[in-house]
């Protein structure tokens, strides 16, 4: 007797994952757009490829911050020599794991383009994105800090505007 309950559960879930699933793939089906293949892996492992994808990425630097951007943790970021780089990973990595010193990380990026865009990544805001002065990495800074896939229209970089795509909710 229990068999059509059991029926209704199993229907109710298949259309919850009907509805769930198409929205994570669609992010990452954004990624197959991106030439480059290092930032293809990247944008995939970012968006739900998992940590598995690291591995076709030949950028040592890159690598790392894959690794530490799906699981592997902020430790996984004393691997990158560049000095940007690897605060920008702490930064992204905590973040991830909800850490409240996530965007205190960013004050020792030196380039003030990439610090304006940790910070509006990890909790400083939108505001935060006015402070840069490229014109792509400012559109893709309001896409992801929430402005929404639409703001990635405006970057003229194919790959950075896929990745922007890929990312941007």
């Amino acid at each position: 007797m229990k068999l059509p309950c059991l029926r209704q559960f199993l229907c109710a879930a298949w259309l919850l994952s009907m509805l769930i699933l198409p929205v994570a793939y669609a992010q990452s089906s954004q990624c197959g757009f991106i030439q480059n293949s290092d930032q293809q892996a990247y944008c995939r492992a970012i968006n739900g490829g998992g940590s598995s994808q690291c591995g076709f990425i030949q950028d040592n630097d890159l690598q790392a911050r894959c690794r530490a951007e799906t699981g592997g943790g902020s430790s996984q970021c004393g691997f990158i020599r560049n000095p940007d780089m690897q605060a920008a990973c702490r930064a992204s990595a905590d973040n991830r794991g909800r850490s409240s010193s996530a965007s205190s990380q960013c004050g020792f990026i030196q380039d003030p383009d990439r610090q304006a865009y940790c910070r509006a990544t990890t909790g400083g805001g939108s505001s935060q994105c006015g402070f840069i002065q490229n014109n792509d990495l400012q559109a893709m800074c309001r896409a992801e800090a929430g402005g929404g896939s639409s703001q990635c229209g405006f970057i003229r970089d194919p790959d950075m505007q896929a990745a922007c795509r890929a990312k941007a909710r």
